[in-house]
């Protein structure tokens, strides 16, 4: 007989599968542009958002500089393509160089500062994040400044490739989807962050895995039981870091574009976060949930409230409360309304349920 909560997990999981399911054929269910670009968003979320789970969900370590990392793998990706060239070589080059650096960022910041506590470590990391978002902005001649960097990518993924052409020698077509460098770019995008996922998926419900938890629920005991905390905490602080830095080169290579807007921006650590408690922290698979949420909602909560607005155009109060303008307000309150009734997230309360 399944118990309850062996049904909490398993709708948690089934959602989250269904939700890579609708990503899996993205470019086949929405054909339009933009929706391809959010797909795209939320698999890179999705990664991201798990890298950062790891530390503030299962070891309980609080970070703002997680966008730090991500940075440093899509500015190696970018500076490599823009100086050297499109080539694979060369996005194996800058991914594994924003990864070098992010190690050893990420190794010194847990050396000397995870003795300290919470808050505390807290704002070293965003001090450490502000002096690299301050530095790509004013190192302009390796990465563009303000004004970020623009840059070829592999002839693979640039629309006018054709993957597969028919008997006339044009583009072929699936389900009426053109098969070009688009969809490939995606697929690549697809696979990299189901990697990564994996990765930290395997990794929490490892005897690794177990350590963290203990740590995070009481440190002190772990460390009087024989665990050095200080050491583990630092190595989970680095293998989160390099999965940040690994989905970045991916977001470098599917945008063509890195720019301190779109990789150390706090703006982006604010998402995160969201992602996270809208998810549930400690579940992984609320990074899907949570992700997949947030993304769509910052893309589509205004058309919604537009077409919403022309609905009620009869109703002058409930339309100015429809502005799409408003989307922002409706946003935060949606946010408060899903903090109240899953305090633990979606999925860590769909979880903490059926445990009752």
């Amino acid at each position: 007989m399944i118990n309850r909560t062996t049904y909490g997990a398993i709708g948690v999981k089934t959602a989250a599968l269904l939700i890579w399911a609708v990503l899996l054929f993205a470019p086949f269910l929405f054909q339009d542009v933009r929706s391809i670009e959010v797909a795209a968003r939320v698999l890179i979320f999705i990664a991201l958002v798990a890298s950062y789970d790891l530390l503030i969900g299962y070891t309980g370590i609080v970070s703002f500089a997680h966008t730090m990392f991500f940075g440093f793998g899509a500015y190696g990706v970018a500076i490599a393509l823009k100086h050297s060239g499109p080539g694979w070589g060369q996005i194996a080059l800058g991914a594994f160089a924003g990864l070098v650096v992010s190690v050893i960022v990420a190794a010194a910041i847990g050396l000397l500062s995870l003795r300290v506590k919470a808050i505390f470590f807290a704002m070293i990391t965003l001090a450490a994040g502000s002096v690299v978002l301050v530095l790509a902005s004013q190192m302009s001649q390796f990465t563009g400044g303000e004004d970020g960097i623009t840059y070829s990518v592999p002839a693979l993924f640039k629309p006018a490739t054709k993957l597969l052409v028919d008997a006339d020698g044009k583009v072929a077509t699936l389900f009426g989807v053109r098969l070009n460098g688009k969809i490939a770019a995606y697929y690549f995008v697809f696979l990299f962050s189901g990697l990564i996922f994996a990765a930290m998926l395997r990794l929490v419900v490892s005897p690794l895995g177990t350590v963290l938890k203990a740590i995070r629920e009481n440190e002190g005991r772990a460390e009087a039981i024989g665990y050095r905390v200080v050491a583990y905490r630092t190595f989970v602080f680095c293998i989160s870091a390099v999965a940040a830095s690994l989905i970045g080169s991916v977001y470098a290579v599917w945008l063509k574009y890195t720019g301190p807007d779109t990789s150390l921006s706090f703006a982006i650590m604010i998402d995160i976060l969201l992602m996270v408690v809208i998810g549930g922290m400690g579940t992984m698979w609320g990074a899907v949930i949570g992700a997949s949420l947030l993304v769509v909602a910052q893309f589509y909560l205004r058309d919604l409230m537009e077409m919403a607005a022309s609905a009620l155009s009869a109703i002058p109060p409930a339309a100015v409360l429809m502005d799409p303008d408003r989307w922002l307000l409706w946003l935060g309150l949606i946010f408060i309304l899903l903090v109240y009734f899953f305090p633990k997230g979606i999925a860590g309360t769909a979880m903490e349920k059926g445990k009752r």
